[in-house]
């Protein structure tokens, strides 16, 4: 099981998931509409470090971040 956490401005609880990999999350995530239109543009961090590979196996207890581009002044 891996915890999935939603950061900024996506709004949305943290989930659990029982997933080894980010291929199988992406293919989640475009089912939930709330999350759906963030997907082309969020960075993805696992254990907090950034990832740019869906192939990247996942372990129990993994925590994956969805971390969406802000804007700064």
């Amino acid at each position: 099981m891996v915890k999935v956490e939603f950061l900024g401005p996506i709004n949305k609880e943290s989930m659990n998931l029982d997933i080894s990999n980010l291929s199988q999350l992406s293919e989640v995530l475009k089912k939930d509409n709330e999350v759906a239109t963030w997907l082309q543009t969020c960075a993805v961090a696992i254990n907090d470090t950034l990832v740019s590979s869906k192939d990247v196996k996942l372990n129990s207890g993994d925590k994956i971040s969805l971390l969406p581009p802000v804007c700064g002044g």
